[in-house]
């Protein structure tokens, strides 16, 4: 599907994703490099996009790398696809592969990568007229290493490489390029889980700790990547050899501060001056000044409350939701999943409930992610 937009920086895309927006009512923080707050995973996105303390999987390095030492298996692969905003366009996507080798019982390396491609997309200028076609795209790749620090406590380190091609294929891009970035994610993990699996876990995350990204050469024009603060916990209930109920609840927070609004009471340049200086926050300043700078903390609090049943560790059944203030986008869902486990293979599905209707009606509704999992340790034994 073609999709129109004004200017190269891909118009409407860079608006949406990569500038602070002036509002009278509404103040949301938005960040270059969206893609990165996307659930990868069709497990967790089953739940409600709830995976920080969730049992660890394939898809540790996504939600909380310090879960994979904690893993059964020893090597593990996962590959997910999503079709993305599929009621507006039908070429978007986000396909994301994640996988862990356990080095011994106590630590483990881990890689993870999310490609996301914006589909085909006509370039105009200002006055509507067409100069070609493009094709933006961005991805992440990611290395991590976790280790056990005790029998029931982990600690995981990631670094990740940021790429974002806005205009990749514009035949007049002008002085745009594609921006770059680096960043690092630290995690905890604890699990007091027994032996049949029933017990409390909980986790702590800092992810996209890093550099700012940049579409020019102009040092000024830099935004914010989506850093962030999570934390989760997850309760297992085992009620016999055959039947096990998960629930748990993931709270994050944007660690960027939120832009300036407009004042009509200030003039051009001075509203102009409040945008600079909001730019001109270091990545550290930025960190700490996004705990004050949209006034109450709690509204800025996204809270993810996710369920899943297990029946001989084989079949699974999910349910979530998953809850942002009207003041930061407003999203607001219901989420289902299911997912098969046999020998080699495990596959997952979820679904966004449809909500709302007309021009209130959830860009995301009916959105749909589908995951394989490859249990390598399965392949080299031959599945027995």
């Amino acid at each position: 599907m073609k999709k129109k937009i004004t200017n190269w920086m891909a118009g409407i895309m860079a608006l949406a994703v990569a500038s602070p927006a002036f509002g009278q009512e509404l103040n949301v923080t938005t960040t270059a490099v969206p893609f990165l707050r996307i659930s990868p995973d069709a497990r967790a996105g089953g739940m409600g996009d709830m995976g920080i303390a969730s049992a660890p999987d394939a898809n540790a390095s996504f939600w909380n790398l310090a879960k994979t030492p904690f893993n059964k298996t020893n090597t593990a692969v996962s590959l997910t696809y999503t079709p993305w905003l599929k009621s507006i366009a039908k070429d978007v996507f986000l396909a994301s592969l994640g996988g862990y080798y356990k080095l011994d019982d106590e630590q483990a390396i881990s890689l993870g990568i999310r490609y996301f491609n914006l589909g085909k997309i006509q370039f105009t200028d200002f006055s509507g007229q067409s100069f070609g076609e493009g094709n933006p795209r961005e991805f992440s790749f990611d290395v991590g290493y976790s280790r056990k620090l005790s029998a029931k406590l982990g600690m995981g380190v990631a670094l990740r490489y940021i790429n974002s091609d806005l205009t990749k294929g514009a035949p007049n891009a002008g002085n745009s390029k594609a921006g770059t970035a680096f960043s690092g994610d630290v995690s905890l993990f604890h699990t007091n889980v027994n032996d049949a699996g029933q017990g409390l876990n909980w986790g702590i995350t800092l992810s996209n700790l890093g550099t700012k990204i940049g579409y020019s050469n102009d040092a000024t024009k830099k935004e914010y990547i989506p850093a962030n603060f999570g934390a989760g916990i997850a309760y297992t209930k085992v009620f016999d050899e055959e039947n096990k109920l998960t629930f748990g609840l993931d709270m994050n927070k944007l660690l960027v501060p939120a832009p300036p609004m407009y004042d009509p009471n200030k003039t051009a340049q001075e509203n102009q001056d409040a945008i600079d200086e909001y730019r001109s926050y270091g990545v550290f300043e930025s960190w700490f000044k996004s705990f004050g700078s949209n006034g109450n903390l709690f509204k800025t609090l996204q809270f993810s409350l996710g369920a899943e049943y297990s029946y001989l560790d084989q079949f699974f059944f999910r349910a979530g939701y998953f809850y942002e203030d009207v003041s930061q986008g407003n999203r607001k869902f219901f989420t289902l999943g299911a997912g098969l486990t046999y020998n080699v293979f495990g596959l997952n599905f979820s679904y966004l409930v449809p909500s709302g209707s007309g021009i209130t009606k959830n860009p995301l509704s009916n959105t749909l992610r589908f995951g394989l999992v490859f249990n390598l340790d399965d392949i080299k034994s031959g599945g027995e």
